[in-house]
C-alpha cells in the first residue's frame, strides 16, 4: 500500500478474480487481493480510480467506476460494453483470473439525501452501480421513481428497492447528441408533494436537459440534488472532462 500524491487517496494493488457477465452490455469484474485489506469496509457507491495499463511504457490512464458490491475480500465494478470499447472496456473485456492491476481510492459517495419526502433517481448504465446502492439504502417506505435508460430490453437488470419506489427502465438504443430521451421520461412522471431528493447521473448533454428542468422546480434545494455526467457521446473520457469543467465555469448549479 502507499499513498498517491497528485490524489491524496491510497493506492491498492488488487488481483482479478473472476470475470462475469451481468447483461448484453455489463461485465463485471471482482477485485481482491492482500491489498483489498486497506480499503475502509462500506464503500458501495464510492468510486475508486482504475490505473489501466498501455503499452510502450507509456503511463497507465486513470478512469473513475463506482464500487457496486463490497465483501469482506473483493469489490465488484461493472464495466458498460461499447461497439467501440475504449482503454477501461478493453481492458475488462480481456482480464483473466490473476491479472493485477492498481487501483486508487476510495473517493466519496455520493449518496440521496434520505431528509425527503419522496425520492428521483435518474441515469443510464454507467450509473446502474450507484443508483442500485441508493435503493438499497432507501428505507422502506420510501415513495418515489427510479428512470434508468438502457440500450436494450436485454439490460434490464433485478434490483432491490422499496416497494413504493417505481422502476422505469427506458430503451433507447441509439443515444442522440441532443440529450432529450431520459429527461423527456423524468418529466413524464408526476412531480409528487414535499421535499424531494434527486440523484441523477448519465451522459453529459442528457445531463444538461435534466438539469434545465431540474431548475423549473423552487424545493430542491443542491442539499437535496446530485447531478453529474459520467461520459460525452463522441468524446473520449479526456473531452468529457474537457467539456464539464467548461460547462461548470458556464452554468454552475444554483
Amino acid at each position: 500500500m502507499k499513498i498517491d500524491s497528485m490524489a491524496q487517496r491510497t493506492t491498492m494493488e488488487l488481483e482479478v478474480i473472476r470475470s462475469t457477465p451481468i447483461t448484453e452490455h455489463v461485465l463485471r469484474i471482482t477485485l481482491g487481493g492482500e491489498g483489498l485489506a486497506s480499503l475502509p469496509v462500506d464503500q458501495e457507491s464510492a468510486y475508486v480510480k482504475l490505473l489501466i495499463p498501455q503499452g510502450d511504457g507509456e503511463p497507465p490512464l486513470k478512469r473513475s467506476y463506482t464500487i457496486r458490491y463490497q465483501r469482506p475480500t473483493e469489490i465488484d465494478i461493472d464495466f458498460v460494453l461499447h461497439e467501440s470499447p475504449g482503454p477501461a472496456s478493453s481492458w475488462a473485456i480481456d482480464a483473466q483470473p490473476g491479472d493485477r492491476i492498481t487501483v486508487a481510492g476510495p473517493g466519496p459517495k455520493k449518496l440521496l439525501n434520505q431528509e425527503a419526502d419522496w425520492f428521483l433517481l435518474a441515469g443510464d448504465l454507467t450509473a446502474l452501480p450507484a443508483i442500485s446502492v441508493n435503493l438499497r439504502q432507501l428505507p422502506d417506505d420510501a415513495v418515489g421513481y427510479a428512470v434508468i435508460e438502457v440500450p436494450s430490453q436485454a439490460d434490464l437488470q433485478d434490483l432491490e428497492h422499496p416497494e413504493k419506489v417505481e422502476l422505469h427502465w427506458e430503451v433507447n438504443p441509439e443515444p442522440n447528441v441532443d440529450g432529450l430521451f431520459l429527461a423527456s421520461k423524468v418529466r413524464a412522471l408526476p412531480w409528487l408533494e414535499g421535499q424531494p431528493a434527486v440523484w441523477a447521473a448519465c451522459e453529459f448533454n442528457s445531463m444538461r436537459v435534466l438539469r434545465s428542468f431540474l431548475r423549473e422546480h423552487d424545493n430542491l434545494p443542491n442539499t437535496h440534488l446530485y447531478l453529474s455526467s459520467y461520459w460525452k457521446l463522441g468524446q473520449s473520457d479526456e473531452g468529457h472532462k474537457q467539456a464539464k469543467r467548461l460547462d461548470s465555469e458556464q452554468s454552475p448549479l444554483p
